[in-house]
């Protein structure tokens, strides 16, 4: 689904916006923080950076509430494979919902809770 205003600056943006929830990888809580600052600070000039930004945004924070509930899961051993299974599919579909958005087409993750309207 390619957006009306999917100009090359929206594109970045939103490609950006995916891209800035590898900042997790360093930054606690960098995965939630960085499309969230993207999306509070370009929502009002680009839709496609709202709508992409939040999109990233409710993926980032299922795939917290997901990783905390593996986390759990560890005192029954289960949780270290669900948290690896978890890792790599995070970090592919990231890469995935960038290229896509830098190509002007809106991505949907999957698995993911809609919690930001």
């Amino acid at each position: 689904m390619n957006l009306p205003d999917s100009n090359p600056e929206s594109r970045m943006w939103a490609a950006l916006s995916h891209v800035s929830a590898l900042s997790g990888l360093v930054i606690p809580f960098g995965n939630i923080v960085g499309p969230l600052i993207i999306w509070l600070v370009k929502r009002d000039e680009m839709s496609f950076v709202d709508d992409q930004a939040k999109e990233a945004l409710n993926f980032n924070i299922s795939m917290t509430i997901y990783m905390a509930v593996a986390g759990i899961l560890i005192f029954v051993l289960i949780g270290i494979p669900i948290m690896i299974v978890l890792g790599i599919t995070w970090l592919v579909l990231v890469i995935m919902a960038a290229v896509k958005a830098n190509e002007g087409t809106a991505y949907r993750y999957p698995i993911t809770l809609r919690l930001v309207k």
